[in-house]
């Protein structure tokens, strides 16, 4: 066994063909896309329906957002949409209950659909907020509280 082991260090032998590999995760895409009527809608859908990997697709013009869902590349989805006409970007909202202070001036936009914030990294409230110093005012574990209660 000795002599064996010391061969297959010299040599390594790949068990996976070598073409067909390339292929994408599974993965969906949000894009943020202003569509206002049943053709805009309609040219979106087709742009994106027929690429390859694709394996489904979601408008919600109401919100103004495309779903879409396969073995695909997020940039070249964004690509056929905006090569529509069409001024897209990728969804940049998330729902609010999944950030800490939702309605702070970096996360907060009168833009978004109800119930979503901006995807903001900064979503934290300042330490010198007004809202912080009152809470702590009160609070048992600040040694400088008040104790009126």
């Amino acid at each position: 066994m000795g002599v064996l082991d010391k061969l297959s260090d010299y040599f390594s032998v790949s068990l996976s063909p070598t073409r067909g590999t390339n292929r994408k995760p599974m993965q969906t895409v949000e894009i943020k896309v202003k569509m206002d009527c049943d053709g805009c809608e309609r040219r979106v859908r087709n742009s994106v329906a027929y690429m390859k990997g694709v394996k489904q697709v979601e408008v919600n013009r109401k919100q103004s957002k495309v779903t879409v869902s396969g073995y695909i590349d997020r940039n070249m989805v964004l690509k056929k949409i905006q090569n529509t006409g069409k001024r897209a970007e990728f969804w940049p909202y998330i729902p609010y209950n999944l950030v800490a202070y939702p309605y702070i001036s970096q996360a907060y936009d009168k833009k978004a659909p109800s119930g979503y914030v901006k995807n903001s990294m900064q979503a934290l409230s300042s330490p010198n907020a007004m809202d912080e110093k009152l809470t702590n005012l009160f609070n048992d574990e600040n040694p400088n509280a008040c104790s009126i209660m």
